[in-house]
């Protein structure tokens, strides 16, 4: 159901608030250089620091916007399954296209308590779901064949994978067949996942270079394997820059670099200085052939 290049977007900020404006123009420029889908209100986009309201401010925004030209899967999970099942229910209302479920964090349920809550959450919507499983940030981990009994509930199509385990994806893709779609969650895992039998990644370096990102993810897709490798190592470079510190700091001060929106961020994160920025900006000039012009971003 969802194939290709997403982009995790980052929420711009401007005095503290949302900055709307800014925001309709990044979608715009995304579409226009070529991404699959948009990803709204995911960790890149700050979700533990975004109100409610804020949250349905920047789905809303972001599904207007595109106007149906590329699917929108918002960003709508919390260790609070009732919480879940509000946001989610929200994305719905808002006209969402799909929902990206996170591992409970911080509370550390066992498999069977991942089980019921995402079948919870499930029940309570038509959308279709994406499981997220990225154990560094929620310190748990969906077990492969806790994902292949989901995938048997008709709205669970898929799992943005962020383990870094090949092994993982493996037994995924063994045990939950071609039809449940397999996406990367880290940027240079994307070649290998979908060598595997992945079909596409939630991006944060498509943030930026979202043309680059899109080619690699089509040129896999379509058996390319030696332009997808090619692109592969152009990107990286620009890839491992954007990990220098805790995302989305760098891609923000990418996206600043560029003129897309400002590098503001919220506490506890804060933006990006000294000598990390500017190994970033070294980064980002050398990979300018992979980066959209002034003109394209305007």
């Amino acid at each position: 159901m969802f194939s290709g290049a997403f982009t995790a977007i980052v929420t711009p900020f401007k005095n503290g608030e949302v900055d709307v404006e800014a925001l309709e123009g990044m979608v715009e420029f995304q579409i226009a250089q070529g991404i699959h889908g948009l990803v709204p209100c995911g960790t890149t986009g700050e979700s533990p620091t975004l109100s409610e309201e804020e949250d349905r401010v920047v789905i809303e925004t972001v599904v207007r916007v595109t106007n149906g030209r590329v699917p929108v899967v918002a960003g709508t999970g919390s260790n609070n399954t009732q919480s879940a099942i509000k946001y989610t229910r929200m994305a719905e209302e808002v006209g969402a296209d799909g929902s990206l479920q996170v591992a409970p964090y911080y509370n550390k349920p066992t498999q069977e308590g991942l089980f019921r809550h995402f079948v919870a959450i499930a029940e309570s919507t038509s959308l279709p779901l994406i499981l997220y499983n990225i154990p560094g940030r929620t310190n748990v981990t969906i077990a492969p064949e806790t994902i292949a009994q989901l995938a048997e509930i008709p709205n669970i199509v898929g799992v943005k994978e962020s383990t870094l385990s090949m092994n993982v994806v493996s037994d995924i893709r063994r045990l939950c067949g071609e039809e449940f779609d397999i996406l990367s969650g880290d940027d240079p895992m994307t070649l290998p996942l979908i060598a595997l039998g992945g079909v596409g990644v939630i991006s944060v370096a498509s943030n930026i270079a979202p043309g680059a990102i899109s080619d690699l993810v089509t040129a896999m897709n379509s058996g390319d394997l030696a332009r997808g490798r090619e692109l592969h190592y152009r990107l990286l470079p620009l890839i491992r820059a954007l990990s220098v510190e805790t995302n989305p700091i760098p891609v923000k001060a990418a996206a600043s670099l560029l003129g897309l929106c400002s590098d503001e961020m919220r506490l506890p994160l804060v933006p990006m200085s000294g000598d990390n920025l500017m190994r970033l900006q070294e980064v980002m000039e050398a990979s300018v052939h992979l980066l959209p012009t002034p003109e394209e971003v305007l």
